[in-house]
């Protein structure tokens, strides 16, 4: 299942278990089994914005939700429920600049490297400028991810 941009996407807000503010991402820019491309622009608005830029620290909150639009993606498409994730780890996050300006537009690439029976995950995450030429990442990471079947069962140890 591949869909582009201007395809049916669902709206973010139906895919990840966020809302509000906490919902980081803008837009889906294509999907597919494997992989998930998520646009993020960059305002003064912005959550964890100081008003000129975003720390690139939030680098590894933009690719967890990109991993979890594309768990909502598939759910969507096998006519299941989004369900909650969790993030378990970010190995050799690397940000080659300190924050995000104001103005910049990401496009944060997810692709499933690992995905376990037991809910675990691992991700090849990239975040690279969505304005200009394609070139190096602006930040790249190994994340690990856990979704049980039931969120609540596992949250009560069962």
């Amino acid at each position: 299942m591949s869909a582009a941009a201007d395809d049916a996407f669902a709206p973010l807000a139906t895919l990840v278990p966020h809302s509000g503010a906490m919902l980081l991402l803008d837009r889906v820019v294509s999907a597919d089994a494997e992989n998930l491309c998520a646009e993020v622009r960059i305002h003064a608005a912005s959550m964890f914005c100081d008003g000129r830029a975003v720390g690139a620290w939030v680098g590894v909150e933009y690719m967890a939700q990109a991993i979890a639009a594309h768990a909502g993606f598939l759910a969507r498409g096998r006519g299941e429920a989004v369900k909650v994730g969790f993030l378990l780890g970010a190995r050799r996050y690397e940000a080659r600049c300190p924050e995000f300006a104001v103005g910049a537009v990401l496009r944060v690439h997810v692709h499933c490297a690992l995905r376990g029976e037991n809910g675990l995950g691992a991700f090849e995450c990239r975040i690279v400028d969505g304005c200009g030429a394609p070139g190096a990442a602006l930040a790249t990471a190994t994340i690990t991810v856990f979704q049980p079947e039931n969120v609540n069962d596992f949250l009560q140890g069962n």
